[in-house]
């Protein structure tokens, strides 16, 4: 991975940023309001009312029971997904699972818990939450009313986390305080966001998160969603307006909760240094876990994915 020969990308997918380097990577300044934003977003947010719907679903599966889930978020967004149930044991804590840039046709049943309802949203206009005109393209979604700071895409797919947060306890109520959270990617720079307003979420588990540092995000060079932002920034400078207040980095500042943190030191996806932008504004509680590369496979990238797996069951133990 250490040249264009063996990784094949036209730029370095380390930025020449070394572990030492990439653990000195600070958050940029907040912008005034950020806080305000955030909290009238949740606020809001949790005003309402999902009514969630479960329905059969076709798939099948040894050991867990998957329905097939709808309701209803911020502007009446209707979401689609699976919540998946142990079929031995009761329920006793629930996990609210994103997912990356690429939607998601399945619920990952090798989640590695048991005891727990699964809820897997689909966050609005990817995979079961398609809407026209919303692209489920990447370069596109990561666009959708960027020039209109409320109404930008990623501010609804938060509040679809936090709705999911409120459709899982609407279904078992018991669950207060045993809610964690887990994304990857698109879904880790998400968990950003809602954890640092939501404590109906207990603790969060990211994995190689987006949105961090965003001043960083959109100087260095880049594949899927990050490219199409960069592209479109080049002639709009005006989009940084609404990026600070989404940036990621900033926002983990805020998070209370136990945390577990995989970045990685090499992604063409999501720059490293945007990650450990992240993971070093987390405050406390928290765990890091380093992958060699993040976005790309790699010969050890199957034992570190165990490893992290590993890891993730028991740091969800406590919830």
């Amino acid at each position: 991975m250490a040249d264009e020969s063996t990784h094949g990308y036209p730029f370095d997918p380390s930025y020449g940023y070394n572990l030492a380097r990439l653990r000195a990577v600070a958050a940029p300044p907040e912008t005034e309001g950020f806080d305000r934003f955030w909290r009238d977003r949740y606020a809001k947010a949790v005003a309402v009312d999902p009514k969630p719907v479960v329905s059969k679903s076709a798939a099948r599966h040894a050991d867990w029971k998957i329905l097939d889930i709808r309701f209803r978020s911020t502007g009446g967004f209707e979401l689609g997904g699976w919540l998946c149930l142990p079929k031995r044991g009761p329920v006793r804590r629930g996990l609210v699972i994103g997912h990356g840039y690429g939607g998601r046709e399945a619920p990952d049943l090798d989640f590695p818990v048991e005891d727990a309802a699964l809820l897997f949203p689909c966050f609005r206009g990817l995979s079961r939450s398609a809407k026209a005109p919303i692209s489920t393209d990447p370069n596109w979604h990561v666009l959708h009313d960027i020039d209109k700071r409320d109404a930008y895409i990623i501010g609804g797919c938060v509040d679809d986390v936090w709705v999911s947060v409120t459709a899982l306890l609407q279904l078992y109520p018991w669950l207060d305080g045993h809610i964690g959270y887990s994304g990857v990617s698109f879904g880790g720079g998400l968990g950003c966001f809602a954890l640092a307003h939501d404590r109906r979420i207990a603790r969060g588990q990211i994995e190689v998160p987006t949105f961090g540092a965003q001043p960083l995000r959109l100087s260095l060079p880049s594949t899927g969603s990050a490219q199409g932002l960069q592209a479109y920034a080049k002639n709009h400078p005006e989009v940084s307006q609404t990026l600070a207040y989404f940036d990621a980095a900033i926002a983990a500042r805020r998070i209370a909760q136990p945390m577990l943190c995989a970045v990685a030191l090499f992604d063409p996806a999501v720059a490293p240094p945007c990650q450990f932008a992240i993971a070093n504004s987390l405050q406390n509680g928290h765990e890091i876990f380093i992958l060699q590369a993040g976005h790309f496979d790699y010969p050890d990238a199957q034992e570190e994915q165990a490893k992290l797996r590993n890891r993730i069951g028991r740091f969800f133990e406590d919830l």
